[in-house]
């Protein structure tokens, strides 16, 4: 058994406006720091086009349709403050989209143990109408759903650690009552939603405020004692994880202080739970991490994390 990992030269084609965050060179960055000798085990896959019923497991047609016919045949589009279009932004969305499909499907066939999904645009602020936060589609909660509806699971869970609070996993798994959801995220912090009160239409979503400069202890505390306890109790049959790296100490756009060790940390305890209760079968994807830097050492300490406890 070993760690899949997925990505497309596409997603290179997602341009952003100079000086968005969000840029090309985050994914470059990590391309850089997995191509090195340490990564050379990797089962190293093309993310395969996601199609339109993937993408409809999460997302009205109206919302289908707007992305599709919304990318600019030069220049950007701009779709919300924060979040643009280029002309290659469509395929890049639906290789994000696709490369999380195929992660589950070779996860629960048994090809690998667990995977990594390098894709960008990210997912997790991408709400069921609502392309907002650098997202597109919600790519995490459409694996998700995938995984019931294609593979027949009936316990699946996402976990969340990027910085920023992922309101579109949550808004389009409100009333999921097969789906677990949970997340830690600095608050007060965009996009101002996260609060413990907001909790699915079946009690099926935890939301674990952090306070800004809380750093390591507090981190390790939340999932040590709080949300990983929280997910292995439903012993779900597949964890699938939102694996923003924004949380590190580096990163321009947030104040929590977490280092990179911390992201072995955490990747260690997940791999725990999913040993525990799902024969390990873990697939984490890309969220966010600014930082170039800290971005490519705390995606690499994850990858290594899991490829060492895929083996």
């Amino acid at each position: 058994m070993t760690t899949a990992l997925f990505s497309h030269d596409a997603c290179l084609d997602h341009v952003t406006p100079p000086g968005h965050p969000e840029q090309v060179a985050r994914l470059e960055a990590i391309g850089r720091a997995l191509a090195t000798d340490t990564f050379a085990p990797l089962d190293r896959r093309v993310a395969p086009l996601g199609e339109e019923k993937h993408v409809r497991l999460a997302h009205p047609l109206v919302h289908f349709d707007r992305i599709r016919t919304s990318g600019p045949d030069e220049g950007y589009t701009q779709i919300d403050a924060d979040t643009s279009m280029s002309p290659g932004s469509f395929e890049a969305a639906l290789r994000a989209v696709g490369g999380n499909v195929a992660a589950v499907d070779a996860v629960l066939a048994g090809d690998v143990r667990n995977a990594f999904v390098a894709t960008r645009p990210p997912g997790h602020h991408a709400e069921k109408a609502k392309p907002m936060g650098f997202c597109l589609f919600s790519n995490v909660a459409i694996a998700a759903l995938h995984a019931i509806e294609h593979h027949g699971l009936d316990r699946v869970a996402v976990i969340d650690f990027d910085v920023h609070h992922g309101n579109g996993t949550q808004d389009v798994l409100w009333n999921e009552s097969s789906i677990r959801f949970a997340s830690s995220h600095q608050m007060p912090l965009y996009p101002g939603t996260g609060a413990p009160g907001e909790r699915g239409a079946y009690d099926q979503i935890l939301n674990v405020g952090l306070g800004s400069g809380s750093g390591s202890d507090i981190m390790r505390q939340a999932w040590g004692d709080r949300i990983l306890p929280w997910i292995a109790d439903y012993e779900p049959q597949l964890i699938l994880v939102s694996a923003g790296f924004d949380a590190h100490t580096d990163d321009p756009l947030a104040g929590l202080n977490w280092r990179t060790e911390d992201y072995e940390w955490v990747t260690n305890r997940i791999v725990d739970a999913a040993e525990d209760v799902c024969e390990g079968r873990v697939v984490s994807t890309l969220e966010g991490g600014y930082d170039l830097d800290a971005l490519a050492v705390s995606t690499a300490a994850h990858v290594k994390t899991l490829m060492e406890r895929g083996a």
